[in-house]
């Protein structure tokens, strides 16, 4: 296994996703991911099921599973003083420092960004809110599900109005979640490079507001140059035809033509190659002025043979085209299969990290810990004796 951040140890203080979504790829890279938890209740995924792996009192929801793959979870409740006391302690010990709470949430613990840096001038300190530190909506909670709709993505996603189904939807995955999670990982990454310079860390502000307007990509930038709002074209492209799925004889499956040497091979796969002679179709700005007709043509030619025989053929001719499977056809597809992207840990079925360097997998081996697993290791790790350990849990400080 490649462990390219061996050595770096990272405080996480985050619950949910976008939070412990960045820690487990810090964990899968080889750094040490020290998870804070509430003794007794731990972070709230833990508890949203069903499904449930294992049973009674200790099941956990599938949802924790999916983003708290190698960390080790020590169970401390930092509202209590001794528990502050030692978070900030193994802060002090730490590389970096990631949480998701309220804008200055956690400066009556003393775990503000200000406080830990203080005491640890090369800490990389990440803070995830909804809108960011600073600005009028600063104080506002921040969930995925608002974020797609205030941050324009629900907007272009769904079937247009005046359709049966039509209006905006959500992304059917926390899709905002995740990619603030990716970009706090860059940062910390960036962070951790400019830290070999400078000898000093940073705090990171990362807001899923942001990151929202951010991963709209060309959608925003078709809005800044057009001056218009995109439309909602459920499963077509905004600047590329044919780019869609179309029903063959037995079932739906997608073509996306990325340019005209693409839409040549399909024009004569369909018997039309005439289709390149003419005007409306000749380019790529042709297709998509005349997409109605377009996309009808070509319908009417998919329609005529099964999913599969077209397949065969616009893979031989190098055109990009795939079924539409359900979760449990893409985790059991043979590529899925052959890149190990399931694997099982501790008896956990997971999906593993995507990430590989020289043929090697960056997956942490360690399984999605149990509520304060590792309490005492972390504890003895900070020098706290056996019996002085014993006295806090008593005392619910830890658990």
């Amino acid at each position: 296994m490649n462990n390219p951040l061996e050595g770096i140890k990272v405080l996480d203080l985050s619950r949910v996703l976008a939070g412990p979504w960045c820690t487990q790829l810090l964990a899968d890279l080889g750094a040490e991911v020290i998870k804070i938890e509430r003794p007794g209740a731990g972070d709230d995924t833990r508890h949203w099921g069903p499904p449930w792996h294992g049973e009674g009192e200790d099941r956990v929801a599938a949802y924790f599973l999916s983003c708290n793959r190698g960390k080790k979870s020590a169970a401390i409740d930092f509202g209590q003083p001794e528990g502050a006391a030692l978070v900030s302690k193994l802060a002090e010990q730490s590389d970096v420092v990631i949480e998701n709470f309220k804008v200055g949430g956690l400066q009556k613990f003393g775990l503000d960004p200000k406080s830990l840096r203080a005491a640890n001038p090369r800490l990389i300190y990440a803070s995830i809110t909804g809108f960011g530190q600073d600005g009028p909506y600063a104080d506002r909670a921040g969930y995925d599900y608002i974020i797609q709709g205030i941050g324009g993505l629900m907007s272009i996603t769904g079937l247009p109005d005046g359709l049966p189904g039509g209006g905006p939807m959500r992304v059917g995955v926390a899709v905002v979640d995740l990619f603030t999670g990716l970009y706090t990982c860059v940062a910390i990454l960036a962070a951790l490079y400019q830290r070999e310079r400078t000898g000093e860390g940073v705090h990171i502000d990362m807001a899923l507001f942001d990151t929202q307007l951010a991963m709209l990509a060309n959608q925003a930038s078709n809005a800044l140059i057009s001056g218009k709002d995109p439309p909602r074209q459920g499963n077509t492209h905004p600047n590329i035809v044919p780019y869609q799925p179309f029903d063959a004889a037995d079932q739906p499956i997608i073509i996306a033509v990325g340019n005209d040497r693409q839409f040549a091979r399909l024009a004569e796969m369909c018997g039309h190659p005439e289709w390149t002679r003419d005007d409306r179709f000749a380019s790529n700005a042709a297709r998509v002025a005349h997409r109605e007709e377009m996309v009808r043509l070509v319908a009417q030619a998919i329609a005529q043979k099964p999913a599969a025989e077209w397949l065969e053929q616009l893979e031989a001719a190098g055109i990009p085209a795939g079924p539409i499977n359900r979760i449990s056809q893409a985790l059991g597809d043979v590529q899925a299969q052959h890149r190990q992207m399931v694997r099982t840990l501790a008896g956990i079925p997971l999906v593993g990290s995507p990430v590989r360097m020289d043929g090697a997998r960056a997956d942490s081996d360690l399984p999605p810990p149990a509520l304060g697993e590792h309490t005492d290791e972390v504890l003895a790790g900070l020098g706290v004796a056996a019996d002085e350990a014993a006295r806090l849990r008593a005392e619910g400080a830890v658990g």
